[in-house]
């Protein structure tokens, strides 16, 4: 069999504020985010498997990538750590605003894509590998990170 590439698109929206940037993205604003995960391998060889003929199971791809991205970031709040960053978080947490997301690094569409990789990855099965990641930020703009880019 062929190795084969598989792509499954998602879609969340989350708010972020790059603290420290010199241009408007510095405010609080949101994103309509796609995100697009592709993962190469060969389809199953075995006839008696139920999933012969398969990379990988749509619906498991699906499961992985909602746990570590799409769940964890839909209708959140995304702010680099910072002392800044924690005071704002705190003020906001509560019954009004629970899903406030600090990370170790400033959530711009690149730094959000390593990170989603990372995470990715580690969850694959060990016979299938993440090749690409593509995630539009707005209709018109996106970043791109490609495995063989980063071995």
């Amino acid at each position: 069999m062929a190795k084969t590439r598989l792509t499954k698109e998602f879609s969340f929206e989350a708010a972020h504020a790059l603290e420290g940037y010199d241009g408007k993205c510095r405010e609080i604003h949101g994103h309509s985010y796609r995100l697009f995960v592709t993962v190469a391998g060969l389809p199953c060889d075995d006839p008696n498997d139920p999933k012969y003929g398969m990379v990988m199971d749509f619906g498991d791809l699906k499961r992985l990538v909602c746990d570590e991205v799409v769940d964890r970031l839909d209708h959140a709040f995304v702010m680099r750590r910072s002392p800044r960053a924690e005071t704002i978080a705190k003020a906001l947490d509560g019954a009004a605003f629970r899903n406030i997301v600090l990370t170790d690094y400033q959530p711009t569409c690149e730094n959000m894509l390593a990170d989603f990789a990372r995470r990715i990855a580690a969850r694959l099965p060990r016979n299938i590998e993440l090749h690409s990641l593509r995630m539009y930020e707005t209709a018109t703009s996106y970043a791109e990170w490609f495995a063989d880019d980063n071995r």
